[in-house]
Formats: C-alpha cells, structure tokens, sequence
C-alpha cells in the first residue's frame, strides 16, 4: 500500500510506466540478475532514461524497447562483474598462503604494495589490479573501460613504474 502511494506521487516524474518497469525486470530476471538485485538494475534504467533527458538528448521512439534493451545490457554487465570477482576470488585464494607459512617478509612486501595501491591516482590503480589481480589482458582492459590499448599499456608503465620506486624507496625490495 505504501510502495502504491509513493509511486503515484512518482507518477509523473517517472519515466517509466508500471508495464515498462515490469518488462525491465523480465528482461533482468531472463537475464539471470538475480531477484535481489532487480530493483537495483530497474533503477539503473530509469536513471539512464533521466540522464539522457538531462542531456536533452531526444526521447526514445518507443521507450519500452529501448528499456528492455538497457535491461538486457545491464544483465550483461552484471554478469561480466560476477566472473570478474570470481576470477579474482580464485586468484587470490590461490596466492594465499596457509597462515603458519606467513613469514615477516611477506607481511612487510603485502603491505607495502597495498600502501603503494593506495598512493596511485584512480586511473592507474585501476589498470595495474585488472591487470595483476584480475588477470585481465591489456585487451580486455581497453574493452572492459572503453579506452584504447595504447592507455592502458602508459597508465600500467607508469603505475608499475610508481609502485616500484614507492618499494624501493622503502627498501622493501
């Protein structure tokens, strides 16, 4: 009853009708989002539909297709971001040492490159963990953030050029 009340109040700002949100959320759900995470990907809809009203871009011919199509794409990404925190799960899990093997040493290089992840600017942390933690080729990377090769090739020198003046600067290595 409340849930009705609040999007009546919605109505009109909502860009989208109760039979296009019910699509969108087939179209997750066919999609294998799970039912969790349906509100969270219906949001994401009428967000994209705001923003490209903000930008005055032009409204879609027929905003139910073009909804379903966001949909679609969005249970794409959400599944690309799974595999991605799977791979990177397995591969943490397997350089992970059992904990009486933990030296100092370790401790102290761990640590040091976390500090050093921290001081890198956002773009260049970003390239250098998709591509040691996650495995990702410069390929993939320059697909998965929509940038060219060459970009992700200068921010993984100059990140890998950083993190290891940042260790020896700490006499770590």
């Amino acid at each position: 009853m409340l849930r009705r009340k609040a999007r009546r109040a919605q109505g009109a700002d909502d860009p989208l009708d109760a039979a296009q949100e019910r699509r969108v959320r087939a179209v997750l759900a066919l999609g294998g989002v799970p039912q969790a995470d349906l509100p969270d990907g219906v949001q994401q809809v009428r967000l994209r539909l705001l923003e490209r009203a903000a930008k005055g871009d032009e409204a879609p011919r027929d905003v139910s297709a073009w909804a379903a199509v966001v949909a679609s794409n969005l249970a794409m990404d959400w599944h690309r971001a799974k595999r991605r925190q799977e791979r990177l799960g397995e591969r943490l899990a397997s350089l992970r040492q059992p904990a009486g093997a933990r030296d100092e040493d370790s401790s102290v290089l761990s640590l040091a490159v976390a500090q050093g992840l921290d001081e890198l600017p956002d773009a260049q942390r970003q390239v250098l963990v998709l591509r040691f933690y996650a495995d990702l080729s410069v390929r993939g990377i320059a697909e998965e953030l929509g940038i060219p090769e060459g970009t992700v090739k200068s921010r993984l020198h100059s990140a890998v050029r950083a993190l290891r003046a940042r260790l020896h600067e700490d006499e770590v290595v």
